[in-house]
């Protein structure tokens, strides 16, 4: 603070639009959660807000009275006491009137009204120590006490800050778009299971059935036909790419299905992206093997059509994608990539069985190519990040640009030195300043942990309708010193300086805050993820679902900037199934445990994709889609009828592994009935244990021999 003392309309101007309101401008600032509510001016409040103050990692609070007659009254600095401040205001007078206490960096604020209003507004931790945890519950509850009265000034308040529809005096339930085909047809499976629980076990144990045939097809395949040998080796390597990629994408809200489901459609793209490129190649006289077709024709036809999984996505499910985060974008491009590798893989592995499964590549050539799936990964989480981003700026549309360039370029040199040839010099300097296409798992690895940060940074702005985690959050420690050192280097920064010097120095200052966001969230995922394993698998599989469903409907929240749009599941149902959570886990004790376990999670997720993704590809001709599938038709062309046949059965048995049995399970059947008949519910085993979901039932094993003591992991 400067030596002569604030006013108190210099401090209001900031914050209010009145005496009784907070600008709304200020509100959008930065993200902030403001949550309106009744309560009695008593000892309690005040309480409520030195502990708020103290959760912002501040040492004292702005005081003064915001009606126009105090406009010249200086702002009090207040300790964190709570005697302090209840002295000052009873200084004022016996007239209650309206007071504003604000944090130092004007970050967060709380608007005392002389009646019982009362507006809070500021980081969610701010709020959470004054209303509670529940946020949305507490918006609610207000929003039905003004239309139940009718109070002007509560109805007022309760569509200033969005609690009810502006207009919409009467209307209890928020008016919005319908559903697109994606939820239609989810909903209907949800319906089905309800009405039909019969049928729909039975197709559950045959679907299990039938993927474990699948992987009994592809055990076989190599016994008939060896140069299909590759075919459960790659697949498997496809799994554990994608498996590894999710890990680290905490704030990821598609389900592991979708990704697989992609990467099906990645592979079945391969033809029409194949037969587009010898097509356009024809239109222009030239042989597929020609150069001109193998870089430029081939690499522009392939890099746009494996992010046809996108466009498709917004087709048929334009809600879903609203509610998407960026590191769903960086996930649905490389599943999508990392199916057309697959499919080059298998093509390849006739023609070349020395095809290395990870890159597609065969050995005997120079240089190496980083894979579909990672090179589309790196122009899908670009995507994300300008998309999700777009508050920051758009500039960041520059960064998918960038990328789309760097990855182009590094396909075209590689195809180029296949077919004998070389970039210019220009293309030649920049690829080489880009580490010769090394960079790209490096550059794919660093945007997908800036997405995490983003996402659970925007996720963490829209408070106001997303149910909270169960228990306190972790490490509120680390939380109080990022928002303190955050206020404290913000009033540091002088208001005069260059706007976009300005804006660095505010991103350098709220990285902290960003961070430690992050990590906590994560822990407290973790946490609660933990706690439900060890009440059995049902619970770890409703906690999985909820906790992606929270983080979709918290991204849609946060992305809609207040427009309309489509909740799934919806707001009730979430916080239902929030309740339900929190009933199941039971909280108690400290959080200790948890941080060690979840850091070593982390890490080592962390480790294993570097390790994966940075690995030195096998060097050889790159997979070339055409060339692949003119390789393919002619083997089959000489190949008998049984080999086809097998051929045949190993690719259905790639797309049934990819499409079918992936979920997270909805029906467990109880040890105690397994044991006693284990026949009579073979089929409700299998409708849990298809392949695919080999790892919940993993997980939930796991979680049952776990010690007492994880039930403590989350504080209540």
């Amino acid at each position: 603070m400067e030596e002569q003392a604030m006013l108190a309309r210099d401090l209001v101007l900031r914050v209010c639009a009145g005496a009784t309101e907070l600008d709304p401008q200020w509100i959008q600032a930065r993200g902030k959660v403001t949550t309106p509510f009744v309560v009695p001016r008593d000892r309690n409040l005040i309480r409520g807000i030195v502990e708020a103050g103290r959760a912002m990692g501040v040492d004292r609070l702005l005081v003064c009275r915001t009606r126009a007659e105090f406009s010249y009254d200086p702002v009090t600095e207040v300790p964190l006491d709570t005697d302090t401040l209840i002295d000052l205001i009873r200084g004022w007078g016996a007239e209650p009137t309206d007071f504003l206490v604000c944090v130092e960096d004007f970050s967060a604020a709380v608007l005392v009204t002389a009646d019982e209003l009362t507006v809070a507004a500021g980081p969610v931790d701010f709020i959470r120590e004054i209303v509670g945890p529940d946020i949305p519950g507490t918006r609610a509850r207000f929003a039905e006490r003004a239309l139940d009265t009718n109070r002007p000034d509560l109805v007022r308040a309760a569509q200033h800050y969005n609690c009810v529809e502006p207009g919409a005096r009467h209307a209890r339930v928020p008016r919005g778009p319908g559903p697109d085909l994606a939820e239609r047809l989810t909903r209907r499976a949800e319906r089905a299971r309800e009405r039909s629980p019969g049928p729909v076990r039975f197709l559950r144990g045959l679907r299990g059935l039938w993927g474990w045939l699948m992987i009994a097809v592809l055990l076989l395949v190599p016994l008939a036909v060896p140069v299909l040998g590759t075919a459960l080796p790659t697949l498997l390597l496809t799994y554990l790419l994608l498996f590894q990629l999710a890990l680290l994408a905490r704030s990821r809200t598609v389900s592991f299905a979708t990704l697989l489901r992609v990467t099906a459609l990645g592979a079945l793209l391969l033809w029409p992206i194949a037969l587009l490129s010898a097509l356009v190649s024809g239109v222009l006289g030239l042989e597929i093997g020609h150069v001109v077709s193998q870089t430029y024709i081939a690499v522009t036809v392939e890099e746009i059509g494996k992010l046809l999984p996108l466009l498709l996505l917004l087709l048929l499910a334009r809600r879903r994608v609203r509610r998407l985060s960026a590191v769903d974008f960086l996930l649905l491009a490389a599943a999508s990539g990392a199916g057309f590798q697959l499919a080059e893989d298998l093509l390849n592995g006739i023609a070349a069985p020395l095809v290395d499964p990870v890159t597609g590549l065969v050995s005997g050539a120079p240089e190496g190519f980083s894979g579909h799936a990672v090179a589309t990964g790196l122009i899908g989480a670009t995507l994300g990040l300008a998309v999700v981003g777009r508050r920051y700026g758009g500039w960041l549309w520059l960064l998918p640009v960038l990328a789309s360039g760097l990855v182009f370029l590094d396909h075209i040199h590689v195809n180029a030195q296949a077919a004998g040839a070389r970039l210019d010099p220009v293309s030649a300097f920049v690829h080489g300043m880009f580490g010769g296409g090394a960079l790209i798992p490096w550059l794919l690895l660093a945007a997908l942990l800036f997405a995490v940060a983003m996402d659970y940074r925007v996720i963490g702005t829209a408070a106001e309708t997303t149910p909270p985690l169960p228990g306190r959050t972790p490490l509120p420690g680390l939380r109080r010193w990022a928002h303190g050192r955050s206020v404290a280097m913000r009033v540091r920064i002088p208001a005069d300086i260059a706007p976009t010097f300005r804006r660095i120095a505010l991103s350098w200052v709220n990285l902290p805050v960003t961070l430690a966001t992050t990590l906590t969230t994560i822990v407290h995922e973790l946490a609660t993820a933990t706690m439900a394993a060890k009440q059995g698998p049902g619970a770890l599989c409703d906690a999985l679902r909820f906790l992606r469903r929270r983080r979709a409907n918290a991204m849609g929240e946060a992305r809609s900037r207040g427009r309309s749009w489509r909740r799934y599941p919806s707001q009730e149902e979430l916080a239902d199934d929030a309740h339900e959570l929190a009933r199941r886990i039971g909280l108690a004790g400290t959080s200790g445990i948890v941080v060690t376990a979840a850091a070593l999670l982390t890490l080592g997720g962390t480790a294993a994709v570097l390790g994966f993704l940075s690995a030195p590809a096998a060097e050889g001709t790159p997979a070339y889609a055409a060339r692949a599938l003119e390789q393919f038709y002619a083997w089959t062309a000489a190949a008998d009828t049984a080999a086809l046949v097998w051929t045949a059965l190993a690719g259905l048995a790639v797309l049934s592994l990819l499409t079918l049995g992936n979920g997270v399970p909805h029906a467990h059947p109880r040890t105690g009935d397994f044991l006693r008949a284990p026949t009579a519910h073979t089929g409700a085993v299998l409708g849990m244990l298809a392949p695919g979901q080999v790892g919940y039932a993993l997980l939930s094993l796991f979680g049952l021999i776990l010690p007492r003591r994880v039930n403590r992991l989350i504080r209540r």
